[in-house]
């Protein structure tokens, strides 16, 4: 069980997108859970990852500042994998 960072629910693991940070400082979302780096869940939908956005969940669970281009980043990724 994971807790998104949005929501703050608990989830089984394939339920969640986790966000990733790269050793190299770059974020990305990783469908497959299996990248090497750390992560933080969230909910496979936008609402999750504004609530997200709006309380830094992000930020703390890196314990880094995020640039806007990094959410932009993730909200277009994102809008892909709930297209499918």
């Amino acid at each position: 069980m994971r807790k998104c960072i949005g929501c703050g629910e608990m989830k089984s693991k394939r339920e969640l997108i986790r966000v990733l940070r790269t050793p190299e400082g770059e974020f990305t979302l990783d469908a497959t859970g299996r990248k090497n780096g750390r992560g933080a869940y969230l909910c496979r939908n936008g609402d999750c990852l504004e609530k997200a956005i709006r309380q830094k969940g992000l930020e703390r669970s890196f314990q880094a500042a995020i640039p806007a281009t990094v959410y932009d980043e993730l909200r277009k990724e994102l809008s892909e994998l709930e297209a499918e």
